[in-house]
């Protein structure tokens, strides 16, 4: 198994950026082929995205996932993606983890996310991963693509 190390990086980094490119690309060709844009919220930017991990294999960026905040002690999980080369290794679950220790660390009590009603290898991950579906919220209250999940998170 080849090793891998997660770091923070800033938003603009170049393999951050080449990952989530791919992802949407993904998201879009795979899962949605049939619609121009899949993003029923608001897109995360630098100026909201607390923080931002990338798993490096040696210079190479394989997946990555970021935490943007939507209340005093939650937040929200955004493009998780592994690079289809590196899928079945943990890294989606290492990555997973690495956000919700840094959300503990904040002082948050949950997280939320969302993914597409089409996304269902998602739907299955994160289930394993002890999120439970909830309503659609915030954004998301009037998409019919979207499926909402949650998480408490131990102190």
């Amino acid at each position: 198994m080849t090793p891998w190390l997660i770091r923070a990086v800033d938003w603009d980094d170049p393999g951050g950026e080449q990952l989530r490119t791919a992802q949407q690309r993904e998201v879009n060709a795979v899962f949605y082929p049939d619609y121009d844009d899949t993003e029923p919220g608001p897109k995360p930017t630098a100026s909201d995205m607390l923080v931002f991990y990338v798993a490096f294999v040696g210079d190479t960026a394989v997946a990555c996932g970021g935490l943007r905040q939507l209340g005093h002690a939650h937040g929200e999980v955004k493009r998780m993606y592994v690079d289809p080369a590196y899928r079945g290794r943990g890294l989606s679950g290492e990555i997973l983890r690495t956000l919700e220790a840094d959300a503990v660390g904040r002082g948050w009590t949950r997280l939320l996310l969302e993914t597409g009603d089409r996304m269902t290898p998602a739907q299955r991950f994160y289930e394993r991963e002890g999120y439970a579906r909830i309503a659609p919220y915030g954004h998301y209250v009037d998409s019919p693509l979207s499926v909402c999940y949650e998480k408490v998170l131990a102190a």
